[in-house]
């Protein structure tokens, strides 16, 4: 009996900080089970559910925009969490990932497992890399996207 997991970097690599889903995906190539699915999407709504769909644990890692602009700050956040932010502070994205599951709760395509980790940003420009705020975080981000895909298949081998 196998465990789906998906890990999802949301983001654009070109873009300053907006890159650091990609850059976690990659890194946690030959980190997490090789039957992990690695993937980077630009977070459009229909290729993130199609990118989860039939996963048991959905992990997605995200750039954040808050307000409060500390960039560099970790959040781990359930559907619901990721869900309340308001349009245009969540995400660098056209759609946030909050309108995301919106639409895949209201088509019943919720995993049955979804965790999101994101990191709050602070570049978005054109052509920037990753600024040292989210370029020092990173690997504790990374850590926890392992530590989610780690419990995801502790939880699947657990006796019945």
């Amino acid at each position: 009996m196998s465990c789906r997991v998906v890990v999802i970097g949301v983001g654009n690599p070109l873009r300053g900080d907006d890159g650091v889903g990609p850059a976690a995906v990659e890194a946690l190539r030959g980190r997490v089970p090789d039957d992990t699915v690695l993937v980077v999407s630009d977070g459009e709504p229909a290729r993130m559910l199609d990118l989860w769909r039939g996963a048991d644990t959905v992990v997605v890692v995200e750039a954040l925009r808050t307000p409060q602009a500390r960039a560099g700050e970790l959040h781990t956040m359930t559907p619901a969490e990721a869900a309340g932010h308001a349009r245009g502070t969540a995400s660098t994205h056209a759609f946030s990932l909050g309108e995301c599951l919106a639409l895949a709760e209201a088509l019943d395509q919720l995993p049955p497992r979804l965790v999101v980790h994101a990191v709050e940003i602070a570049d978005v420009a054109l052509g920037a890399g990753l600024s040292d705020a989210v370029r020092t975080a990173l690997p504790e981000l990374i850590d926890r996207a392992a530590a989610s895909v780690r419990q995801a298949n502790e939880r699947h081998h657990e006796p019945s």
